[in-house]
């Protein structure tokens, strides 16, 4: 059973796509969609997380800022495929998209916002406090951050995001963390190593999967030219062992 709904905030009411498992509940997942908006693709994740038995919050935190499923429909396929004159098209597209997500307030925003579905499942009857968290580019850097802030999140399941935190900031976090990364994926990949021993450093259970032969946006299988299967069910399968052992 899936609808749209609208959950408070501070900063107003906050459209989410909510997705509720037609048996037992295992918990409750926060899913946060890659920087195109809250798209086909990520209904369709949350659905399958549905599927598995926890309640999902799909939260749409860019419509207000123009980033909607129609707007940025066929950019992603645009920069990962293999058309130059393509990609040069949409790279002056995406640069004046992302530019209003840059600045302190807007991150003060949405972690808020962030923290908001995490109290609207966390009181959720069914899901008796046991929340995790999931995303996908943009969504995977708010999965890092929501950790750093919230001590209650039994699990954060970061796909290519990024984390640029202190160490104090690291040691706040008390969820484990399983991410996912493409090899291909240069300036994630680059950074990684600084970051696992940043984590080691915080005492973070801190565990990196990369796959060879993937790059960013593996998991999306709405982008023919990023979408690598292999990696995208090994990654499927091991989320859900994950979250079984975390928070079911």
């Amino acid at each position: 059973m899936s609808s749209f709904q609208d959950i408070a905030t501070a900063s107003g009411a906050l459209s989410a796509y909510v997705a509720r498992p037609d048996g037992p509940v295992k918990g409750g997942l926060i899913l946060i969609h890659e920087v195109w908006g809250l798209v086909a693709h990520t209904r369709d994740v949350a659905d399958r997380f549905a599927r598995e038995g926890y309640v999902v919050v799909a939260p749409d935190l860019l419509a207000d800022h123009g980033i909607t499923e129609q707007n940025t429909a066929g950019i992603g396929e645009a920069i990962a495929g293999p058309d130059a004159e393509a990609r040069n098209r949409a790279q002056p597209k995406l640069r004046a998209l992302l530019a209003p997500l840059q600045n302190a307030e807007f991150a003060a925003l949405t972690i808020g916002r962030v923290q908001a579905c995490f109290d609207f499942l966390y009181d959720d009857a069914d899901v008796r406090g046991r929340v995790a968290i999931t995303g996908f580019c943009f969504g995977g850097t708010y999965s890092f951050s929501l950790a750093v802030h919230e001590p209650r999140l039994l699990a954060c399941v970061p796909f290519y995001g990024h984390a640029h935190f202190s160490g104090e900031e690291l040691a706040r976090i008390k969820a484990p963390v399983l991410a996912f990364y493409g090899q291909d994926d240069h300036a994630l990949i680059t950074a990684l190593p600084a970051l696992d021993a940043a984590m080691a450093d915080a005492g973070v259970d801190f565990t990196a999967r990369v796959y060879p032969g993937a790059g960013h946006a593996f998991f999306n299988d709405s982008n023919r030219f990023a979408y690598r299967p292999d990696a995208a069910a090994d990654a499927w399968a091991l989320t859900l062992d994950f979250l079984a052992r975390n928070v079911a």
